[in-house]
């Protein structure tokens, strides 16, 4: 459900996930009670950027159903992947819930992986009633330009709106280099997932007259966000449309101050992922924010406005293997600690 409007609603708590320990409800809720064991009111608002955990934080925030549907996993295995109905028809489907490196059992081969059951699970959106669809993507084993959603989709979207939620700009044709190696490929992996990507940019052209090679973002997801735009899907920036959905603007005009975070602070967090724009929002709107992290890379804190707090759980644990077994533990003492001093300001 949406948060409800008042004056001065306390400190929001608005992390993304913690990849691996925490989904960002779970670590909402954590910040939240640390907060409120500094004596400040707190408000839990989990967000996304459309990559892994967008499912979580809207229906967290807005309220609906997960469903399950069997599909056709990365390696043509069956899986069973959850996608969301929200409250008032809008489904979500995570690309990684289907075509994830998360369900390679071993060594993933990006030259084999396919977007088929991504495809598969915007059909069953579909079939569910949805009156939108948004597709989160991010965490993909996949670098096949989107050709096995395309095939499951029989080349046509559903007709209703579909947006992609993008969390990069990458072109079309950079995404085998950028990202082929994040899934395996080795130099000849990239160089022929390169091949392929610049045929197909050919066949998407010829058969539906979109130039995918130019527009930002078509290479998210190892090229799904090409795939889907040239039948026709919207891309968005994956921030803007889930802060949309969950009333990130109004939450933020309520708050008194803002509590951010992610599993890993590094210097892609304040491109266009959650706590960049996070920072950058509170920032123009003038309250003052803090960030809790899991662990924050070298020379990343150099990067943030010198008022930003930031608390690393690794330096409140004994080791980093602590840190992940009681993230939520931990999670909740360095709220503590930035409300003490979001208290003190």
């Amino acid at each position: 459900m949406t948060q409800q409007r008042s004056p001065s609603s306390g400190v929001l708590c608005c992390p993304d996930k913690f990849r691996g320990t925490l989904t960002a409800p779970e670590a909402a809720a954590a910040l939240a009670r640390g907060v409120r064991d500094a004596g400040l009111d707190a408000v839990e608002l989990p967000l996304a950027d459309g990559g892994e955990g967008t499912l979580d934080a809207l229906l967290a925030a807005r309220g609906g159903e997960a469903l399950e549907v069997e599909v056709t996993g990365p390696e043509r295995s069956r899986v069973v992947a959850r996608l969301g109905l929200l409250a008032g028809g809008v489904a979500v489907v995570e690309m990684a819930q289907a075509s994830g490196l998360a369900l390679v059992a071993g060594a993933n081969d990006p030259l084999a992986a396919t977007t088929y059951g991504t495809g598969e699970l915007i059909a069953a959106a579909a079939r569910a009633g949805a009156r939108e669809i948004v597709v989160g993507v991010g965490g993909s084993a996949t670098v096949d330009g989107g050709k096995g959603a395309l095939e499951a989709l029989g080349w046509r979207l559903p007709s209703v709106p579909v947006v992609v939620a993008c969390d990069v700009e990458t072109l079309f044709l950079d995404a085998p280099r950028l990202f082929g190696p994040q899934k395996g490929a080795d130099s000849a992996a990239v160089a022929e997932l390169e091949r392929r990507l610049d045929a197909f940019a050919d066949e998407l052209l010829e058969r539906t007259r979109v130039h995918v090679r130019g527009l930002p973002g078509a290479g998210a997801a190892g090229g799904l966000a090409g795939g889907l735009a040239a039948l026709g899907a919207r891309l968005q920036p994956g921030f803007a449309v889930v802060a949309e959905a969950v009333g990130f603007a109004d939450a933020l005009d309520d708050a008194t101050s803002v509590v951010t975070g992610e599993g890993r602070l590094d210097a892609t967090s304040l491109h266009g992922k959650v706590v960049g724009e996070v920072i950058e929002a509170a920032a123009a709107a003038g309250k003052a924010v803090a960030v809790v992290a899991g662990a924050v890379a070298p020379d990343s804190r150099d990067l943030l406005p010198a008022d930003v707090e930031v608390v690393e759980l690794v330096s409140l644990a004994a080791s980093p293997e602590e840190a992940r077994a009681r993230a939520a533990a931990l999670v909740r003492e360095a709220g503590r600690i930035v409300g003490c001093e979001l208290a003190r300001r």
